[in-house]
C-alpha cells in the first residue's frame, strides 16, 4: 500500500486533533513581583520577561496561556 502525502493542515494537528499554534501572543509584564512568591519570579523569567512594562511575543499555545493564567495579577495578554 502505497503512502499518502498528508496535507500541511493535517501535519499542524497535535494528537488529540486540536490544531497547532500558529500564531503568535504578545505577553506584557505589567506589575512587579517584589513581593510575589519564588515560583512566580521564576514563571515571569522564564518567559523571557525582565522590565516592567516589557512585551515578548511567543507561540499562542496551551502552555504559555497556562503560564499566564497562573500569575495573571503580573501579567496580561495583549491583543
Amino acid at each position: 500500500m502505497a503512502k499518502t502525502a498528508k496535507s500541511p493542515e493535517a501535519k499542524r494537528k497535535s494528537k488529540k486533533g486540536e490544531p497547532a499554534a500558529t500564531g503568535k501572543v504578545r505577553i506584557q509584564y505589567y506589575r512587579s513581583f517584589i513581593a510575589a512568591p519564588k515560583t512566580h519570579k521564576q514563571m515571569v523569567r522564564s518567559l523571557g520577561l525582565t522590565k516592567l512594562n516589557q512585551i515578548v511575543e511567543r507561540p499562542d499555545n496551551n502552555s504559555m496561556r497556562g503560564a499566564v493564567a497562573k500569575i495573571p495579577h503580573l501579567l496580561r495578554i495583549v491583543e
